[in-house]
């Protein structure tokens, strides 16, 4: 049977003036006790010892126990506290020592100092209640916090680390200066919760941590909406982003799993990998994002399955040295690039759908730039549909490029492989090889360009085969300058151009056309520069200025001015 104490300020009958008298009188007796607190503010400082219960009698928010310095409620055993409102300063407001805690319908606020600590193998809950200020610690202990709301902590609203295991339901978490819920080398759920107004990460992950998110809210904080790093793993699920510097940040090795999340205005990137951070992303959507919708960079290396990108600057950016499997992504509606990859970085599309850029694909970079497209649609581009550049080398693979100017060009030092691809309904041409450039084309089809179907400038070499153009209005192919290489098995069909304009330095085998083909006369070579040479005449071994010099002359005058300006 629970005993029963009541405490009020003014001390009825058999009653008690502070809270401390009747926990002194209830570890006495031995036995479980509830004790009936009146309203009013008590100073004083609580333990708790055994099985406990502290009750605000007049409902929650109406017993207020402060104190100025340290901890206010220390507990050990099975402690619940129903109602009241705590208040404290430089430490731990509420610390769990052993046993269980739990505080429903309360407040507890900590000035410069933590609100609730739970320690090693203590099991503390939070239902129903506010956190001010100070931030809710679980060190080595089990947690569960539901319907709760955390205001204004002055670093990390819940901090889960060493071992600790806590889940966070249904609760609102705002104001932070640093994280919503840090989980370090522990594990965490956090479900069904808002965040907003962090100022880092709302969630993160960090030191081999394990963070689950499901069906969260999170808007308008500083930095990324979540993060993991340093080898984290977990999931992501449903959340709903707006408003972040970054919606999903991974790093330093983290590995998670992120599946049907909306990630909207982010104001840099909405999904960012970086430093050897992997990651699995399916089924998301990221909305005009500031900068890069999907960004790997610096190592990272993320599988992107059936995500939609809309609105916003740069679709996908893999760079620096990065990685990425991209799979059943819709993108549309950019200001800028759908997919770009420059910087030794590599990356893999399949069964992308780009439409209403200015630009499909993009490469720059060095040998190590390399990109592979296969099964994928461009359409409605204002520029080209892929552009290889510096030495890159790409393959296109079942690729249709729709309505545009360019096709698919490639220039400087790059490469470009095209097997089965086709482009269509283009007003400047299908496919240009310039500068140093290497093309090489397998079954191409260019239908209704209104210039050229192929063309090659510069020094470029493009080595065509077992490929059609049909209707360009100028050419079926062009070739001009000094570029060089094979044009066999093609055909080019229509009612008007030249079939071929040749520069003679292209082998045509076996072209099938009924259009002509024109051969272009080579420009006559410039004679080259008249040099004159002068043996006879003086000899220096070092820069000399200010001479004048003449010879075969029969008199000659010379004169030196010294130093001092005189003349000699």
């Amino acid at each position: 049977m629970v005993a029963r104490y009541f405490v009020s300020p003014r001390r009825g009958r058999r009653g008690y003036s502070d809270i401390a008298s009747a926990l002194d009188a209830a570890a006495g007796r031995g036995r479980a006790a509830r004790v009936e607190i009146a309203p009013g503010r008590y100073e004083e400082a609580l333990t708790v010892r055994g099985d406990v219960e502290l009750v605000a009698v007049d409902g929650p928010g109406s017993v207020v126990v402060h104190r100025p310095r340290g901890t206010v409620l220390e507990a050990s055993g099975a402690v619940r506290v129903h109602g009241l409102v705590l208040i404290g300063r430089d430490a731990d407001v509420v610390d769990c020592r052993a046993g269980t805690l739990t505080l429903e319908h309360s407040e507890v606020r900590a000035h410069n100092g933590v609100s609730v600590r739970g320690r090693p193998n203590t099991a503390v809950t939070l239902r129903d209640s506010a956190i001010r200020h100070g931030r809710t610690l679980f060190a080595g202990a089990e947690g569960l916090i539901e319907r709760c709301r955390f205001s204004d902590a002055a670093d990390n609203a819940v901090a889960v680390i060493e071992g600790a295991r806590v889940a966070v339901r249904d609760s609102w978490i705002g104001g932070s200066r640093i994280h919503g819920v840090r989980v370090s080398d522990a594990r965490a759920e956090v479900t069904g919760c808002e965040l907003t107004g962090t100022g880092k990460a709302a969630l993160v992950a960090d030191t081999q941590a394990e963070l689950t998110v499901s069906g969260c809210t999170i808007h308008a904080v500083d930095a990324e909406a979540v993060m993991f790093i340093e080898q984290s793993r977990g999931s992501v699920d449903g959340a709903r982003v707006t408003d972040a510097q970054h919606g999903i940040a991974v790093a330093s090795g983290a590995d998670p799993v992120v599946r049907g999340c909306t990630l909207t205005a982010c104001r840099d990137t909405g999904i960012n990998v970086q430093t050897s951070g992997r990651g699995r992303f399916e089924d998301c959507e990221v909305l005009a994002a500031g900068n890069v919708a999907v960004l790997s960079t610096q190592g990272g290396a993320p599988e992107v399955h059936g995500c939609r990108i809309s609105g916003g600057n740069v679709g996908i950016a893999v760079t620096d040295a990065a990685r990425g499997r991209f799979t059943r992504v819709e993108i549309g509606d950019l200001t800028s690039v759908a997919l770009r990859v420059s910087d030794d970085a590599k990356a893999v599309f399949e069964q992308v759908r780009v439409e209403r850029c200015p630009s499909g694909l993009e490469t720059r970079g060095g040998a190590g730039t390399t990109a592979e497209v296969s099964d994928s649609r461009f359409r409605d581009f204002g520029m080209s549909a892929a552009e290889v550049l510096g030495h890159s080398r790409v393959t296109l693979k079942g690729v249709v490029a729709e309505r545009g100017r360019l096709g698919f060009g490639v220039g400087e030092d790059a490469q470009l492989f095209a097997y089965g691809c086709a482009v269509e309904g283009v007003s400047s041409g299908g496919a240009l090889g310039f500068g140093r450039a290497r093309l090489v084309a397998r079954n191409l089809t260019v239908t209704g360009s209104e210039a050229f179907g192929l063309c090659g400038l510069g020094s470029a070499y493009l080595d065509v085969a077992d490929s059609g153009f049909v209707d360009c209005a100028a050419a079926g192919a062009s070739f001009d300058e000094k570029c060089a290489g094979r044009l066999a098995d093609c055909s080019v069909d229509g009612t008007q151009g030249v079939a071929v304009q040749h520069n003679g330095r292209v082998e045509l085998v076996s072209l099938r056309t009924s259009l002509a083909v024109v051969t272009k006369e080579p420009e006559p070579a410039e004679p080259a520069p008249t040099t004159v040479n002068n043996f006879i005449g003086p000899v220096f071994h070092r820069e000399v200025s200010g001479t004048q010099l003449a010879w075969n002359n029969h008199d000659v005058i010379q004169q030196q001015t010294d130093e001092d300006g005189s003349r000699a």
